[in-house]
């Protein structure tokens, strides 16, 4: 007995030498990804580019369900032509769908494919019962504090400004790119997206073979993770997909609340609610994580890097250290929301019927209807009726977009060159864009917004206070200035 303990012992200890050998050699082989590139110069703005993104904000071009401004889209679109002498001269400009603008700033040589730059020109609304929360009006545009305050200055207004600045600054120095360059701004992004649809079709129609589209996305996050001290220049490849359910449970009968039966449809379809939430979507590290891994694990901590270089054994404890946290759970799983619940007439009546409305983002790797079948395995009732509500958005997660494109490249040298501390690393964009709806166009497809960002930030978007410091914005026009140019070279 004792012989066999100590073969054991020895078995043992030599597997786990063997072992810590691997992680270790797959720990040292795990090679930075980030690309060397010179810190260029900041160049100097054009005179007067806050007061204008201050101007644009005070145009309260909000998406409605009920309608939009046309009257504020209408002064939008003079403010722009106005603003931006030059690029109304030398750029093509087309109206789309009513408001929705695309401008073609022709190549010097036509055999070098177009890029296509996307912004949307609509925000959400601000609740009347939340304005007097605002630090400053949310349609002030106020510069104060070093910073420009109001809708639109985080989404995703101050894009289409920026990049106007920055193709305005361009044309001052007499710079002409060598492949066209497209800027496309939608005006009911917020809504169903039916100017980038319009813009979309006008571009098939003319048989453009699009280089890359680069859409608003991810940001530079500064502690992204721990264990990581670098901001992370996030660069969306892919999108989530989206999916409204309405769950429905009808009973033969409903009843006197005095004498309630020990059944009733608003806690079997609570019951059925409580189980989604109990028993989430399976959790994975595949696809646009992986990519995501390989870009920031080599930047980490021994012990860090050790794991994530080793997610063929690690894979299960990254996937409960992310489910942990709400952001990070939603990169590795599809998500289930309980969003409205409706049932009930009167507070002494037992309902027949109770609905529900449960939203789903769906990762990569899935599709709405595997999504709708894992749902109804979950809830395992054949009293609840689960369908998909069609008369809102219904999409399946967007294709992945490979790292390995010219348009990639680009991107990330420029945010390399803007962005001189960040890590750059690919990600999955878990909102909805309008760069969905130019999938026809077949073209590598990237989300990403040039500003830097702390957590606390994030709630600004469609929140309180949306706001831009005044360096961000720089840093912003810059990027669409320099990433024109990297983009003709």
């Amino acid at each position: 007995m004792r012989r066999f303990l100590r073969r054991l012992f020895r078995w043992t200890t030599t597997a786990l030498v063997v072992l810590l050998g691997i992680l270790t050699i797959n720990a040292i082989r795990f090679h930075s990804r980030q690309i060397a590139v010179s810190p260029l110069p900041d160049v100097p703005l054009a005179e007067g580019a806050f007061d204008r993104l201050s101007e644009a904000v005070q145009i309260p071009t909000v998406s409605r369900r009920s309608g939009i401004d046309s009257s504020a889209f209408q002064r939008l679109d003079s403010f722009l032509m106005s603003a931006f002498p030059l690029a109304q001269r030398e750029l093509e400009r087309t109206r789309l769908a009513g408001y929705s603008l695309l401008y073609r700033w022709p190549g010097r040589n036509n055999k070098l494919n177009p890029i296509l730059l996307l912004a949307h020109l609509d925000v959400v609304p601000v609740e009347t019962s939340s304005a007097a929360q605002w630090t400053h009006p949310p349609f002030s545009g106020l510069l104060a504090d070093d910073h420009v305050w109001g809708r639109g200055t985080l989404d995703d207004k101050m894009s289409a400004l920026g990049m106007l600045e920055a193709v305005e600054m361009l044309l001052r120095d007499g710079y002409y790119p060598e492949r066209t360059v497209y800027l496309a701004f939608g005006h009911d992004e917020e809504l169903d997206g039916t100017g980038a649809q319009s813009i979309a079709a006008h571009l098939q129609g003319r048989g453009e073979q699009i280089e890359y589209i680069l859409d608003e996305g991810l940001l530079v996050l500064e502690n992204a993770l721990p264990g990581l001290d670098p901001p992370v220049a996030l660069v969306g490849i892919a999108e989530k997909g989206y999916a409204s359910l309405k769950l429905t449970l009808e009973l033969q009968e409903g009843g006197h609340s005095m004498m309630p039966p020990e059944r009733s449809a608003i806690g079997d379809l609570s019951e059925a609610l409580l189980r989604l939430q109990e028993q989430p979507f399976p959790g994975a590290l595949e696809g646009v994580l992986d990519q995501f891994f390989d870009y920031i694990g080599p930047e980490m901590g021994l012990f860090s890097r050790i794991a994530i270089a080793n997610r063929w054994l690690t894979a299960p404890l990254l996937v409960r250290r992310f489910s942990d946290d709400p952001a990070t759970n939603a990169l590795v799983r599809t998500t289930a929301a309980p969003t409205m619940i409706d049932a009930g007439v009167a507070d002494n009546v037992l309902p027949v019927s109770a609905e529900a409305t449960v939203n789903l983002r769906i990762r990569p790797g899935e599709t709405v209807e595997s999504a709708v079948a894992y749902v109804k395995q979950i809830i395992d009732d054949d009293r609840i009726r689960v369908e998909v509500i069609r008369s809102g958005a219904v999409s399946d997660p967007s294709p992945v977009t490979s790292t390995e494109t010219f348009g990639f490249r680009v991107v990330e040298k420029t945010i390399r060159e803007r962005f001189p501390t960040a890590i750059v690393a690919p990600s999955l964009v878990i909102g909805r864009t309008d760069s969905r709806h130019y999938e026809a166009l077949q073209a590598p497809t990237y989300r990403f917004t040039p500003i830097q960002v702390q957590r606390a930030d994030l709630s600004r978007f469609h929140g309180l206070d949306e706001r831009i410091s005044l360096e961000n914005y720089r840093r912003l026009i810059r990027f669409y200035h320099q990433l024109i140019k990297n983009s003709c070279k």
